[in-house]
């Protein structure tokens, strides 16, 4: 039997007594600039990279014992040798052409050669491009998923956009719950079932959505590791159930990450890729790693368009992937 949540007015059951940690941070908006929390959330990486970084350009002859030291804070931020590599080379090169000299000159070199390199990744979402607009999410266990959900729905209503909530989810009661308390916040319908199916689930809320005139249906998954064949296939099950509900959904496919698991995300991201066809990715918890450079490892390796990066807990600090203030708030 699904279940429509939205108000207490609509048959709704009890809403969870004690929300999960994520649920309680006030959703105002903070008064910090975007600019100024996500220089905040990167200052791990920052200062990792950045000190390290401070002492190479400060000044001192070019040589081979530099480009060492380079190569090893790169590795360090997590960029993976493949973007290291790329990025030495990069650096090399140009400063051979432009005969640079001092060390200080590095800095705008090296920003402009990562700039380069993971600007392919900032691929804005177009929403509008369908309606309803399914978005499928996807990710191992703990990475943010159901949280995610819950932040993209603010921030596509921010956009004018009304929102549906699938909860896909249904191994975990817990997860039920927490979608649930965020369709609460965000006065947003959560279409749910008490256990059952995760792909009927989905195709009852697209269905729904269709009949509301619903502009973006948000689809939770339960979280699985890409070892876990079984529950791999299952996911494809969700994906090809959703195409019955729209020939041509789910027009986005979400693999959320966490910063937390480096150079992991790797694989994470060529498994569900290889399973599903990912459209895009979010990655989670940038605040809580010095391992920020992982994001020009995806972008050498595997460079799925990074659609979304979070920085914080609160409603407002999953906003859409920007190199350019990625780059600046990494270094500056």
């Amino acid at each position: 039997m699904f279940s429509f949540f939205k108000k207490k007015s609509e048959n709704q059951i009890d809403q969870p007594t004690n929300p999960t940690p994520e649920l309680v941070q006030d959703a105002v908006e903070s008064p910090r600039s975007w600019t100024e929390r996500l220089k905040s959330g990167l200052a791990k990486t920052r200062n990792k990279l950045g000190k390290n970084l401070a002492s190479l350009f400060g000044g001192g002859q070019i040589d081979e014992d530099l480009y060492e030291e380079l190569e090893t804070v790169l590795l360090t931020a997590d960029m993976g040798v493949d973007a290291t590599e790329h990025l030495l080379r990069e650096v090399r090169e140009r400063v051979t052409l432009r005969g640079l000299k001092d060390s200080a000159e590095l800095k705008e070199t090296l920003k402009s050669v990562l700039f380069e390199l993971i600007s392919p990744l900032e691929v804005p979402l177009e929403p509008r491009a369908a309606t309803p607009f399914v978005i499928m999410m996807a990710g191992v266990n703990g990475a943010g998923k159901t949280t995610s959900i819950g932040k993209l729905a603010k921030y596509f209503q921010s956009q004018g956009l009304s929102v549906l909530l699938a909860a896909g989810d249904t191994f975990r009661a817990a997860a039920r719950e927490q979608l649930i308390e965020w369709g609460e916040r965000n006065n947003v319908t959560v279409i749910a079932q008490q256990g059952g199916d995760a792909a009927a689930v989905c195709f009852d809320a697209i269905n729904s959505a269709k009949a509301r005139g619903i502009d973006i249906v948000l689809a939770d998954t339960a979280g699985r590791l890409p070892t876990q064949l079984h529950l791999m296939e299952e996911i494809r099950k969700v994906k090809r159930v959703i195409q019955k509900a729209i020939p041509d959904a789910p027009h986005e496919v979400v693999l959320v990450l966490d910063a937390n698991i480096g150079q992991n995300a790797l694989n994470q991201v060529k498994v569900f890729d290889e399973a599903l066809g990912l459209t895009g990715l979010i990655l989670t918890k940038l605040d809580g790693t010095a391992k920020g450079g992982i994001i020009a490892a995806i972008a050498k390796q595997h460079p799925v368009p990074l659609r979304f990066i979070g920085v914080g807990e609160g409603l407002d600090d999953l906003r859409p992937f920007s190199a350019r203030e990625y780059i600046d708030a990494l270094f500056d």
